[in-house]
């Protein structure tokens, strides 16, 4: 079996690593594999395929911030690269992010629709069922609905248009090239987003749920020297992990809360920029991001308990990295956030209610969770199972 995977990155944040695992599964297997790609360099990966230049992702960003066509620049370059998948001949095409300025959405699935083979398709955010925008719950956008004008109200987030608003033309565009294709089926992370999709105009194609998956070999309960390192011997440590701290990832409750814990708590958030880290709390340590998997693992497993008040969210695999390294999670009833939990491992509470996630933090001091319960519950997410659950679906299609 030959599999051709369509994502923005190769091998690099979350989506990247998602496809370079399914890679590794299908070499694994005996199987050809392949990647294609827009932007940034591949890794994990010995066949990956690149998807036009800097030059091209360039002119795509200029289109996209004055006219908000995001998905219909380069044109050239999805052109060139649909005559190498000619040449390649794949019979599973699996697709990821589309968007993220490097392919015309228009050439793409035109020939998706000539050559019928069979299409995954990924799903990893809204945006492909909306006007504009990737989420919209914490906006309260309501241009994913059928039945509506299709105008999003927050333009400027990403893909970020500055100057014109054309979410309704984009929405029917949309609507009209994602629709049609005889094999495709949708994959979502979660059951969330699942039932998003089947209200929205993909309804008609068959969907599926794969949670995202995890390295347990990577993490685990790890030993480290972060708390003498960081004076934080007796302290109770409260996590807050993200790629991009900003308001929809709940930044702001944790400064809230930095104002309600006593002097015996430290906040720690990994993943803040240097700005941001100039101006904390002196109870709150900033670290910026980190790529060292062993390093993460270490501080997952210092922590006392893991805090993830995201607002929107599709299934984060921080939830699953925290359990897996022992220490229970605390977080707002958020989109798929809650799935990757059970009562034995983790609290939900009441999304936005900080009052809430004060109280429940608090009592977390005195009723630790058993870490064994945490470890267990994240067995489930093993990646090598869960990818596999991808090779089976090219199989039975």
């Amino acid at each position: 079996m030959k599999v051709l995977q369509i994502n923005s990155v190769c091998g690099i944040g979350s989506t990247g690593r998602i496809a370079t695992d399914i890679h590794a599964v299908l070499k694994e297997q005996g199987h050809e594999s392949y990647i294609a790609y827009g932007r940034d360099n591949p890794v994990n990966c010995e066949t990956a395929i690149r998807i036009g230049n800097k030059i091209d992702v360039y002119a795509h960003v200029t289109k996209t911030r004055i006219f908000d066509m995001h998905g219909f620049g380069s044109k050239k370059a999805t052109n060139e690269f649909i005559s190498k998948v000619k040449e390649l001949n794949p019979d599973i095409i699996h697709l990821h992010n589309i968007h993220g300025y490097y392919l015309n959405i228009e050439i793409l699935f035109k020939y998706l629709k000539k050559a019928n083979k069979p299409v995954v398709w990924t799903l990893h955010d809204c945006w492909p069922f909306t006007g504009h925008c990737t989420y919209f719950d914490f906006s309260g956008c309501e241009c994913y609905k059928v039945e509506g004008n299709h105008k999003c109200i927050q333009k400027r987030s990403y893909p970020s248009s500055l100057l014109i608003n054309n979410s309704k033309s984009n929405f029917k565009r949309k609507r009209e090239i994602f629709t049609g294709v005889k094999n495709l089926t949708i994959v979502t992370p979660s059951n969330w987003l699942a039932e998003l999709v089947k209200k929205s105009f993909l309804s008609k194609y068959p969907v599926k749920v794969i949670n995202n998956g995890i390295d347990l070999t990577a993490f685990k309960p790890t030993k480290g020297n972060f708390r003498k390192k960081h004076n934080l011997v007796d302290k109770f440590i409260i996590l807050g992990v993200a790629s991009i701290w900003e308001q929809r990832k709940g930044y702001e409750y944790f400064i809230e809360l930095s104002k309600n814990i006593n002097a015996d708590s430290k906040i720690v958030l990994v993943g803040l920029k240097e700005k941001q880290m100039k101006n904390l709390p002196d109870n709150i340590i900033g670290i910026s991001r980190t790529n060292n998997i062993e390093e993460l693992a270490q501080i997952y497993s210092t922590a006392d308990v893991f805090v993830n008040p995201t607002l929107e969210d599709n299934f984060p695999t921080t939830n699953i990295e925290s359990l897996a390294c022992g220490t229970p999670v605390v977080t707002y009833n958020t989109g798929g956030s809650i799935e990757s939990l059970d009562k034995n491992c983790g609290v939900v509470i009441e999304k936005g209610n900080i009052d809430m996630l004060i109280e429940t933090i608090n009592k977390l001091e005195l009723n630790n969770f058993n870490k064994t319960n945490c470890i267990n519950r994240a067995q489930r997410f093993d990646k090598n199972v869960k990818f596999r659950e991808y090779v089976n679906l090219y199989g039975n299609m």
